[in-house]
């Protein structure tokens, strides 16, 4: 029985240990809290930091095999246990590389992956050498997640919003659709690669709103976007699950934005949506097993559920038995329970025979489902 170990106990690795149960496995997370949402799935729970170095070690020895689910961990534990022979998907080279918003940009650049065109700062002074460039979005180098640590910097006057850290400046780009591909390697070098979805986000919050599965694509776009997510993927060298998100813009081109080295909220749709979900693919590359058919079921929409305005507090949901009536809809809360404005406390997806049918019924979740507290 293979032992393998979680960095991080959110609504990921919840998930994750979902597809876990199908397998012959022991489970173990390791997260801070007494009571994390994946703390109740897995067979071994450790409390403990991600980002210290002693927790990050101790527990990767008590595994056959490490992976993520957030990552802001801690990277010199990481290498340690892979010098010391644990496995560890996707590798800390990797990690290293997606972790810092710069080294990202550097690691496209270096590879010849188109990307908009960026420059790396120190600080928000710096901004003031670079009024030619505007408008941008600046990124913070670490730490940002869930469309914090991104500002959108149109004149001068947005300085004074303006993060004072290393960041990334990149060139607003003239966006027609914001896309997705999830692709996965095993250790025998075995690919898969996801349809390629389509992205819709909330301007409030910047995430994602919802999604589309299929992105409405033409075929030699759908096969340079997979193209890109499998270049990336190649160039990371690592054995892993990658979510590539990717802007097409006004002039059909295709730019990689940004890639996260884990199952990805681009990819929950697939758990019904997909004959393999992100989740199953996970699996079967951290065993290294055959890798899983990657073909849509039907069209899918995957609608994040967030807390609502003004609401913090214990978590309700109000209008849920309505959406559980519903047909060809399935709901996944994350097991959090406290909520507050925009935080994502669940996903329902959404399958039909066509695009118009998951957009009718996702607006009617939206009327009936609300997370309050």
């Amino acid at each position: 029985m293979q032992r393998i170990g979680i960095l991080g106990g959110g609504q990921l690795g919840r998930m994750l240990l979902q597809s876990a149960a199908n397998y012959h496995t022991e489970t173990f997370v390791l997260e801070t809290g007494k009571n994390p949402p994946a703390s109740s799935l897995c067979h071994y729970f450790v409390e403990g930091d991600i980002k210290d170095f002693d927790a990050v070690y101790k527990f990767g020895k008590l595994v056959d095999v490490l992976t993520i689910e957030i990552e802001n961990v801690n990277l010199e534990a990481l290498f340690k246990l892979e010098e010391e022979g644990v496995k560890i998907f996707p590798r800390p080279h990797a990690l290293k590389i997606i972790k810092d918003k710069g080294l990202q940009k550097e690691f496209y650049k270096h590879h010849h992956i188109p990307t908009a065109a960026y420059y790396l700062l120190n600080s928000k002074h710096e901004l003031y050498s670079h009024l030619n460039f505007l408008p941008v979005a600046q990124k913070l180098r670490n730490g940002g997640y869930d469309g914090k640590g991104v500002e959108i910097l149109r004149d001068e006057m947005d300085f004074m919003k303006a993060f004072n850290a290393p960041c990334v400046i990149e060139k607003l780009v003239a966006i027609d659709k914001e896309i997705s591909v999830i692709v996965a390697k095993n250790e025998k070098g075995e690919v898969a690669v996801y349809p390629p979805v389509e992205m819709v986000f909330n301007p409030k919050y910047n995430l994602v709103d919802y999604l589309l599965s299929p992105a409405e694509l033409t075929e030699a776009q759908i096969e340079l976007a997979q193209k890109l997510a499998v270049d990336v993927m190649n160039a990371l060298d690592s054995p892993g699950i990658f979510a590539v998100e990717m802007f097409l813009d006004t002039e059909g081109k295709i730019l990689v934005n940004e890639t996260a080295p884990r199952a990805h909220n681009s990819g929950h749709q697939s758990i019904e949506g997909n004959y393999s979900s992100q989740y199953d693919m996970q699996m079967r590359v951290l065993q290294n097993l055959p890798l899983g058919d990657t073909s849509a079921i039907k069209p899918s929409l995957m609608l994040n559920l967030i807390g609502e305005p003004n609401h913090s507090g214990a978590v309700k949901y109000q209008g849920i038995d309505d959406v559980l009536k519903m047909k060809g809809v399935y709901i996944h809360l994350y097991g959090k329970h406290e909520t507050k404005p925009g935080r994502k406390m669940g996903h329902v997806t959404v399958l039909g025979e066509n695009k118009n049918e998951v957009l009718e019924k996702a607006d009617l979740i939206r009327q009936k489902l609300k997370v309050v507290s």
